[in-house]
């Protein structure tokens, strides 16, 4: 797996959505932030995820949707069950994944981070495929972003704690990181 130089993975499914700006003053990535998503919750497999960041999602499809009513979200990545890449931002662009979020006393993480969304929940395990596409995506993204290290690789509780709870108690930190680097 490669990453070219306007920050594209040349393995990944390309789905270009328009939630997403430059980062202020060429700011420098140097955080990894690991989400989770399901559409609707609990449920895998759907176009929803994809309608979602593509900002084409049907309202009326389910009952909770109403409430991601005028949300404009992204993620640099969306890494399905089966293991397959979808990439929706240059991770040389600030997609819009974090929210109100601090990492190390620093506000606006989008700002020098990249947000990689594993399709799941807090509470259903993660697929070997999952993780073996997490860990070779990683794996590119610390050969080209160096100041991206193990202690800079969180989750979204992390930066955003009390807001946010993924990628949630299913995920297997020590798996992940044991496959790494």
């Amino acid at each position: 797996m490669k990453i070219n130089s306007f920050g594209v993975v040349d393995t990944a499914i390309q789905r270009p959505c328009t939630y997403f700006d430059e980062r202020p003053n060429d700011e420098g990535i140097s955080l990894l932030v690991i989400h989770n998503i399901s559409l609707p919750a609990g449920q895998f497999a759907t176009p929803y995820v994809d309608d979602l960041f593509m900002g084409c999602i049907d309202h009326q499809a389910h009952p909770s949707f109403s409430d991601l009513q005028g949300l404009r979200v992204s993620a640099h990545c969306f890494i399905k069950r089966c293991g397959e890449i979808v990439q929706y931002v240059p991770f040389s662009k600030r997609a819009w994944h974090a929210g109100r979020s601090e990492f190390l006393g620093r506000s606006q993480c989008n700002d020098f981070s990249i947000g990689i969304e594993l399709e799941g929940t807090d509470t259903t395990p993660y697929t070997q495929n999952q993780y073996n596409a997490l860990q070779s995506l990683t794996n590119a993204l610390t050969n080209k972003y160096s100041a991206i290290t193990q202690e800079r690789i969180v989750g979204h509780c992390d930066i955003a704690p009390g807001r946010k709870s993924d990628p949630g108690e299913s995920f297997d930190w020590q798996f992940y990181f044991a496959g790494l680097f």
